[in-house]
């Protein structure tokens, strides 16, 4: 069987809501991250078989296929198709899956995995009607709602999620504390260096990340979603702005273009779980990609568990005790460094191969809750 290698990866700084990036289209946003991405790597933007490009909410300036778009805008032959995906918060996980299963097939020799959400701009949620009955959204059909009379908001399911596990207040917010102090730390250590892509007179560096915070500001933050209840906006991802790619090619591109590798995809694993706890998935999507790669939990070396909610996190960890907790988003999560949702599975990614190559270490797994009760998870192998 054929292998898919991950080359590189590259993201831009993640601008907050209303921030410095607001200004950007994202098709320009994106679009400069895949020029750059091939361009460094020196690789014949003709050999390209496919862009595959998450975005979740394709309305407006995201909509009309923004991976094409975006090809286009970064300068690629006409010859080389984009498309646009939508799993939700894993939208460029499954970019990246689509791509490496592309490779594997035989179908694909170069492709370019990528994502970007301009939230400033095309305001989450503004795909949805909530003209149904009480205001309920009609996404979902009469038979869904038959069948799943109690579909709630993800922040409900966040509150869940923590009362299934047995989270309390203060382990959440410890969780959020701890993503903005591994940020602030690999900001200062240089950790994201060889990852970050500065956007010209715009961002040098990730808006959300707060040196300001602590665990009493943090305790002090009223509940977002109920009254008595332990998510808070300290504690959930932030509403951001980004775009972020990753450059997939086969065993006979490496040759032919000399190119040195930084891991391949060991495994990949989709899952779908009840909707309306909805963001359990990244549990049993572990367990199916360590199962796909014959491996077990303590073969782990490294792990970014999309930090959605602090409980999503919490539970994760409470069933994967064998995985040292240090090693899970080392650098930060979405806590701290925001959550442009169609950008994230691209973005943990690009950090994921980056620190595995920094520390030498073998293997890295990447997981993701999605709306809806699906999770994606990927282990990569450093090569």
């Amino acid at each position: 069987m054929r292998d898919a290698f991950i080359v590189d990866g590259l993201r831009t700084p993640i601008g907050k809501r209303g921030g410095s990036l607001k200004g950007i289209h994202a098709v320009d946003l994106l679009g400069l991250v895949v020029e750059n991405i091939v361009n460094r790597n020196s690789i014949d933007p003709s050999c390209v078989d496919d862009v595959i490009a998450g975005c979740v909410s394709q309305l407006g300036e995201q909509t009309g296929n923004v991976g094409r778009n975006a090809a286009l805008a970064a300068g690629l032959p006409e010859t080389v198709p984009g498309t646009t995906v939508d799993r939700q918060c894993g939208s460029s996980q499954q970019a990246l899956h689509f791509a490496a299963q592309g490779i594997i097939a035989g179908s694909y020799e170069v492709a370019i995995a990528c994502g970007v959400e301009m939230m400033s701009r095309v305001p989450m949620g503004s795909t949805f009607s909530y003209e149904g009955p009480e205001g309920a959204s009609t996404a979902f059909g009469p038979k869904m709602y038959d069948r799943y009379p109690g579909l709630v908001p993800q922040g409900i399911s966040a509150e869940m999620m923590a009362e299934k596990w047995n989270l309390d207040r203060n382990e959440l917010d410890e969780i959020s504390y701890s993503s903005h102090q591994r940020a602030l730390n690999a900001w200062e250590n240089g950790y994201f260096k060889k990852q970050i892509l500065e956007v010209p007179e715009a961002l040098h560096k990730d808006e959300g990340v707060r040196e300001e915070t602590t665990k009493e500001i943090l305790s002090q933050l009223k509940p977002a979603f109920k009254p008595d209840g332990v998510i808070t906006a300290g504690n959930s991802s932030q509403i951001s702005d980004g775009a972020a790619a990753l450059l997939l090619v086969s065993e006979d591109i490496l040759n032919k273009f000399n190119l040195e590798p930084i891991a391949k995809i060991r495994s990949m694993a989709v899952v779908g779980t009840d909707p309306v706890l909805m963001l359990s998935g990244p549990i049993p999507a572990t367990r199916k990609a360590l199962d796909q790669a014959k491996l077990k939990p303590e073969d782990i070396n490294l792990a970014e568990i999309n930090e959605a909610f602090s409980s999503v996190v919490g539970a994760w960890r409470k069933e994967f005790p064998e995985i040292n907790y240090e090693n899970v988003n080392a650098n930060g999560g979405s806590i701290a460094i925001g959550h442009p949702l169609g950008a994230t599975g691209a973005r943990l990614m690009t950090n994921l191969i980056h620190e595995m190559k920094r520390n030498k270490l073998k293997y890295g797994l990447q997981a993701i809750c999605e709306g809806g009760g699906t999770a994606n998870a990927t282990i990569v192998e450093l090569v």
